[in-house]
């Protein structure tokens, strides 16, 4: 409670890939409507310091923006994954 967006992402960098950032301006928002809830998404341009690694057991995986269709993302992604793809 009371986190900004820019501290919040810094911390859930640090956390879940084990890399510092600096947390620069918003490219992006995006809302989307699950069953159970109503989810908003605050995408930043970020510039990170280190290596990302797993920190919690996840996959990780650098792809080119032309890739990005052979994956599955979740539904509150669609708009981003679509921006990326056509720029």
């Amino acid at each position: 409670v009371g986190e900004t967006h820019e501290a919040c992402l810094r911390r859930e960098l640090q956390e879940e890939l084990g890399v510092d950032a600096d947390v620069g301006r918003e490219i992006f928002v995006t809302e989307h409507v699950y069953p159970e809830r109503v989810v908003r998404l605050h995408f930043r341009q970020c510039r990170i310091a280190g290596d990302p690694r797993t920190m919690l057991g996840q996959d990780i995986l650098w792809i080119e923006r032309t890739a990005l269709d052979t994956l599955t993302f979740p539904p509150a992604d669609a708009a981003l994954i679509e921006m990326l793809r056509d720029s």
